[in-house]
């Protein structure tokens, strides 16, 4: 009896592990797919397309375009009270540009330290000017040379009427020379002088607009 149970024994062992044998030959080895590739082989995932996953902006709703802004919008002219004075523009003009400049970040950090608003400060387009010689023998004329003249504008908001002196002082002691200083009120006049005059391209849209 004890030797039929052995045998019994014997043959279910055997069994068992050609069963595991086989499920562990049919069953895929699952391996993480960096730990898997050798170092001169690509990856088999990589040019496989994704068919739109992982896109959500249609999930967003729909907005308006949005619209471009005019860029020759002029800005609030504040006007002058009792103690302060409105929208004035400090000019500087002159024919060596490096000194126009360097005078123009000069008055913009005076008017940092001194607490004074600066509301913008930018640059007119340069003007070119001939120098016309007539000839010695004849009534002929020649360009003998062309100047050209750079400006500067500093526009400053709100400057204390107490203050403006001082401001207006110290800019005058310091001016170089060669270099135009003008102080006035700002106007829209002002703010249409900073673009170039275009005739053709104003004549062509007058036609159109015929």
């Amino acid at each position: 009896m004890n030797h039929m149970f052995r045998k019994l024994s014997v043959t279910v062992t055997q069994q068992a592990s050609a069963l595991n044998q086989s499920l562990c030959r049919s069953a895929p080895s699952i391996q993480h797919p960096a730990w898997c590739c050798a170092p001169g082989n690509e990856r088999q995932y990589k040019g496989t397309p994704t068919h739109g996953i992982g896109r959500w902006k249609y999930l967003l709703p729909k907005q308006a375009p949005k619209k471009k802004k005019d860029r020759n919008q002029t800005k609030q002219i504040l006007s002058a009270t009792d103690t302060a004075h409105g929208t004035l523009n400090v000019k500087v003009s002159g024919y060596d540009m490096t000194v126009v400049e360097h005078y123009s970040q000069y008055i913009h950090n005076l008017c940092n330290r001194l607490g004074i608003d600066v509301a913008e400060s930018y640059a007119l387009p340069t003007k070119s000017t001939e120098v016309m010689l007539v000839q010695d023998q004849g009534n002929k004329t020649y360009v003998d040379a062309v100047l050209k003249t750079h400006q500067r504008v500093v526009q400053l908001s709100s400057l204390n009427a107490s203050l403006c002196p001082v401001f207006v002082d110290v800019l005058l002691k310091n001016q170089p020379e060669g270099v135009q200083l003008s102080v006035k009120e700002h106007t829209e006049a002002d703010f249409q002088a900073r673009f170039k005059a275009r005739p053709e391209l104003e004549g062509l849209l007058a036609q159109i607009s015929q």
